[in-house]
């Protein structure tokens, strides 16, 4: 899953940035409201973590014109402690949560995890696929009880296709949600990964649609 974080302040932009990539998240970063808006209308993020004082063009401008644009993805917004009014604004203009400065790594990432999961329409925070099970809250999966072992690009592969099952994901989608913006990005590394996931689920649950990408399903399940 790819997050875009827009901070200024450096310190708290790199605290938040390796806090995701911990968890599991691939992160691209802006530090004003100019950059922002270009990569949030330009990328397909499943997430924003969004600062509202921010150079050159204010949050709340930059979340307007997103959502102007049809922009649909979730956005948390930080705001200073007491700024009520700023809160409003914020989920006045489409943001979907807000977290107020300072506040605890755990909590923001809690908060996205649940963004993230409402998105995908996932209510729990464990989402199972037949006997697949995806723990967002400590990044773990199971197969029938069993924890798999997964490398950080085969588990952000999985995360992506069990928060979308039952969809065809092309090669080119996945691509651009397990790979930051300034990462050299090959759609054939998918394949690999691919295969290697096959090899530890239970048989048959990622199907290859022909021309068109891949689907994960359970077994027997619908289609």
């Amino acid at each position: 899953m790819r997050i875009l974080v827009v901070e200024d302040e450096p310190t708290l932009q790199a605290q938040v940035v390796e806090a995701l990539a911990a968890a599991g998240y691939v992160a691209d970063r802006a530090d004003n409201g100019i950059d922002a808006h270009f990569l949030g209308d330009g990328e397909p993020y499943d997430a924003v973590v969004l600062d509202l004082g921010l150079p050159r063009m204010d949050g709340i401008t930059v979340l307007r014109k997103w959502r102007a644009a049809g922009c649909t993805m979730p956005v948390l917004i930080l705001t200073a402690r007491d700024s009520w009014h700023e809160k409003v604004a914020g989920i006045d203009a489409g943001a979907d949560d807000y977290l107020s400065k300072p506040f605890h790594m755990e909590e923001l990432l809690a908060r996205l995890r649940a963004l993230i999961r409402r998105a995908g329409g996932h209510a729990s925070a464990e989402i199972a696929c037949g006997s697949l099970v995806l723990d967002t809250r400590n990044g773990r999966v199971r197969a029938d009880g069993q924890t798999l072992a997964l490398t950080s690009h085969e588990f952000r592969v999985l995360a992506y296709l069990m928060h979308h099952q039952g969809e065809v994901i092309s090669r080119s989608d996945l691509v651009q949600h397990i790979y930051a913006q300034d990462f050299d990005r090959d759609s054939n590394t998918v394949e690999v990964f691919i295969a290697r996931l096959r090899k530890k689920l239970p048989a048959g649950m990622i199907e290859t649609v022909r021309g068109l990408g891949y689907r994960l399903a359970a077994p027997g399940g619908p289609t």
